[in-house]
């Protein structure tokens, strides 16, 4: 059944800038694309949002996601397996007539999708490679590689990149994830909102726990 109608809120359609490119998407409610991010077989859950400039492909992304200018999720692989890495092996038809692209190197880039959880912060100028899992609440530092799974609510940066530390204990942690404040309801985050801004993580919790 769908929510009563409230003028707090403003229309839940994606906004994409008209200079975004985007091909076989999916948007959640309230999610933005901005300028020139170039988007390929990518699910982007409710609030998620890309800033400028940055690239994804065959990427599944959760809710409330922050996504920085110059990013690269699922960077593109090449095969350094065969004679060349060159895209003339498995694209060869930007070059030759009769000549289609490789089917099997696709379905390999497809196979190794990404995933991101929710509340993930992934900074300026980040690189995540093929294949990797994000879990939720963790940030990712500008212009880190990510070439391994980085767990829930840790915060990792570097070439490759490395936990540095965790946003929280891991009690609080466990309380957000049984909390899922992601999946509430509109009404009820508009009303959380100021607690957010105002209250201890511990606080928030207590509060809103038995709410």
């Amino acid at each position: 059944m769908d929510e009563p109608e409230d003028i707090r809120f403003k229309s839940p359609e994606p906004r994409i800038h008209p200079t975004a490119e985007l091909k076989s998407c999916r948007l959640g409610r309230y999610s933005i694309v901005g300028e020139r991010v170039i988007l390929r077989e990518v699910t982007l859950g409710d609030f998620s949002y890309f800033e400028r400039h940055a690239e994804a492909i065959y990427t599944i992304i959760g809710k409330f996601c922050s996504i920085a200018a110059n990013t690269r999720i699922n960077a593109l692989e090449h095969p350094l397996e065969r004679l060349t890495t060159h895209k003339v092996s498995y694209r060869p038809n930007e070059y030759f007539r009769y000549l289609g692209v490789d089917a099997g190197f696709r379905q390999r880039r497809q196979a190794k999708a990404v995933t991101i959880g929710h509340d993930v912060w992934i900074g300026h100028g980040a690189v995540v490679m093929p294949g990797v899992a994000i879990g939720n609440g963790a940030v990712v530092g500008a212009n880190a590689v990510v070439t391994r799974d980085v767990g829930a609510y840790e915060i990792v940066a570097g070439i490759p990149a490395r936990v540095l530390k965790l946003r929280f204990a891991p009690e609080i942690s466990a309380r957000i994830e049984r909390l899922a404040w992601w999946d509430w309801p509109v009404a009820k985050l508009a009303d959380a909102v100021p607690d957010m801004q105002a209250l201890s993580i511990e606080a928030f919790l207590e509060r809103w726990e038995e709410a």
